[in-house]
C-alpha cells in the first residue's frame, strides 16, 4: 500500500509526562542562565537503515539544541569509553551508566527507513540523569523529505520538556541578498538551512515582512524604477504590485490580524507613516510631525506601533496608538536609534542606535527604562527582528567583513552567523511557527 508523503507526527502518549508535572530547568526569562549539559549518544539506523540517515539526524538536532542556546551538547566523539561506541535509546534501568558522561540530560533515538526508501518512522526519549528518570518520548513518521522538519519538531518538544515553551525550530527566516547590481529575497529554516530564493527580478528588494498567517511576504522593490511595494507567497509564486503611490512605499509591517500593513510613504514631500487594508486599498496617514518618519512596527495586540521619527532634530524611536494619537518618544540616549522591533511578547523593543561609531543593537522597556546593550566590540549590527516567542533576535552584522545574518538569545547571549550565501545578507524577517 502506497503511504502519504503527508508528514505525521504520532505522539506516544505512554512515554509522556504530563503537562503539570513537567519540570522547569530554565527561567527563559533569566537575563542570564548556566546551559544544561545534554548528552547525545549515536543515533541508531535500525535493520538497512542507512548510517548515514541516523548521523544527519543527529548532526541537525546537535545544532538545534546549540542554536537554542539553552545546552551545552556533549557529543559522542566526547564520551568516555565504553560510551563513546553506545548508540540508540538506553533501558532507564541502566541511566545510572551514564553518570561519567557529565551531562545531567540524555537524549537519544533511533530510525527506521522502509524497504522502498522512501518512508521513516523516527523515535526519541529525553531522560534525566540527575533524577535519574524518563522525562519524555515521541514517534514522528513522515516522508524521507520531510527528515528535517520531523527533527525539527523534535528539538521543540525537547526545549519544551526544559524551558515549558515550544522552541522556533519549526520557523523560517525571509532576507535579502546581495545579486550582482541588485537584491535578491531568501527563505531559510531558522538554522539557515534550506535557503531557497523567492525573488528573481534583477532589481532591488528589500525589508521583507511574513503576513501573520506565514503565506505572504510583503517587500519593497525598485522594479518600476520606483521603491514601490509588492506581495509574494512563500514559494515565490503570485508576485504582484500592492502599493505603487508616488515616492516611498517601504518598510512595510503586518498588523497581528493580518487585515493591514503599515508602511513608510512619501506623498507630500516628505516621509510618514500610513496604513493600508490588506487588499492594497485605502491609505490613512498617522503621523502628521514636521520630520520624516520611518520603519513601523506594531504591538502584538494590535493597538499601538513603534516608529522612527527625526522631530527632534536626530532619528529616535517613537510610540503612539494604532490609530495615530497618543504619540511619545521613547528613546532619549544616543543620537541615531532607528529600525525598532516589538517583541512578541509585548514588553520590550529591540532597535538599532549608533555607540561609539558603530550601530549596535539595543532592547529597551516599554517606558524607557531598562536599556540593554547586546551588541559589541566589532562591526555594524542592524535590522534586529525577533523571534515570535520572543526568545531570540535575528540581526545583519558585519564584524566578518561582508554582512551576514546573525541570531542570538534575546539577553545577547549565543551570537552566532546564521546563513551561508555569498552575497551581502540584510533585513531579517522571522515568521512564525509552520505547524
Amino acid at each position: 500500500m502506497l503511504k502519504t508523503p503527508i508528514l505525521l507526527i504520532l505522539c506516544v502518549s505512554v512515554f509522556l509526562v504530563p503537562a503539570a508535572e513537567a519540570r522547569v530547568y530554565l527561567d527563559i526569562d533569566s537575563p542570564a542562565f548556566v546551559q544544561i549539559p545534554i548528552v547525545l549518544p549515536k543515533w541508531k539506523s535500525l535493520e538497512k537503515t542507512p548510517p548515514a540517515l541516523g548521523a544527519k539526524i543527529y548532526e541537525i538536532v546537535s545544532n538545534d539544541l546549540s542554536l537554542s542556546g539553552f545546552f551545552k551538547v556533549i557529543d559522542d566523539q566526547n564520551l568516555p569509553p565504553p560510551l563513546h561506541e553506545r548508540e540508540g535509546i538506553p533501558r532507564t534501568l541502566f541511566l545510572q551508566e551514564w553518570g561519567p558522561s557529565g551531562g545531567e540530560l540524555l537524549l537519544a533515538g533511533e530510525v527506521q527507513l522502509d524497504p522502498g526508501g522512501a518512508y521513516l518512522k523516527l523515535r526519541f526519549h529525553l531522560f534525566d540523569l540527575v533524577e535519574q528518570k524518563h522525562l519524555a518520548g515521541k514517534q514522528y513518521e513522515g516522508a524521507l523529505q520531510a527528515l528535517r522538519g520531523m527533527v525539527h519538531r523534535m528539538s521543540d518538544e525537547v526545549v519544551y520538556q526544559i524551558t515549558g515553551e515550544r522552541g522556533v525550530h519549526t520557523t523560517r527566516l525571509a532576507y535579502a541578498v546581495a545579486q550582482d547590481e541588485g537584491k535578491e529575497l531568501f527563505i531559510a529554516d531558522f538554522d539557515g538551512a534550506n535557503a531557497k530564493q523567492i525573488t528573481r527580478n534583477r532589481s532591488i528588494n528589500l525589508s521583507p515582512a511574513w503576513s501573520p498567517d506565514n503565506k505572504k511576504i510583503a517587500f519593497t522593490s525598485y522594479l518600476r524604477r520606483n521603491p514601490d511595494l509588492y506581495l509574494v507567497d512563500r514559494d515565490g509564486e503570485n508576485f504582484r504590485l500592492f502599493s505603487s503611490h508616488a515616492g516611498l512605499n517601504a518598510a512595510p509591517s503586518w498588523s497581528p490580524d493580518g487585515k493591514s500593513i503599515a508602511l513608510m510613504m512619501g506623498m507630500e514631500g516628505k516621509s510618514d507613516i500610513y496604513l493600508l487594508d490588506a487588499d492594497g486599498n485605502g491609505p490613512r496617514r498617522l503621523t502628521r510631525g514636521h520630520g520624516n518618519e520611518a520603519s513601523p512596527t506594531w504591538s502584538p495586540d494590535g493597538k499601538r506601533i513603534a516608529f522612527v521619527s527625526d522631530r527632534s532634530g536626530t532619528p529616535q524611536i517613537y510610540i503612539m496608538s494604532a490609530s495615530g494619537s497618543d504619540v511619545r518618544r521613547l528613546t532619549y540616549d544616543g543620537n541615531y536609534n532607528t529600525n525598532p522591533s516589538w517583541s512578541p511578547k509585548g514588553k520590550r523593543i529591540a532597535f538599532c542606535g549608533r555607540a561609539g561609531g558603530r550601530f549596535e543593537i539595543f532592547t529597551i522597556d516599554l517606558d524607557g527604562s531598562g536599556l540593554q546593550r547586546l551588541t559589541s566590540g566589532s562591526g555594524d549590527n542592524e535590522s534586529p527582528c525577533w523571534s515570535p516567542d520572543g526568545r531570540y533576535i535575528a540581526f545583519s552584522s558585519n564584524r566578518a567583513g561582508v554582512s551576514k545574518i546573525f541570531t542570538m538569545n534575546a539577553n545577547g547571549f549565543n551570537q552566532r552567523p546564521l546563513t551561508r550565501s555569498k552575497g551581502s545578507e540584510s533585513s531579517p524577517s522571522w515568521s512564525r511557527r509552520f505547524e
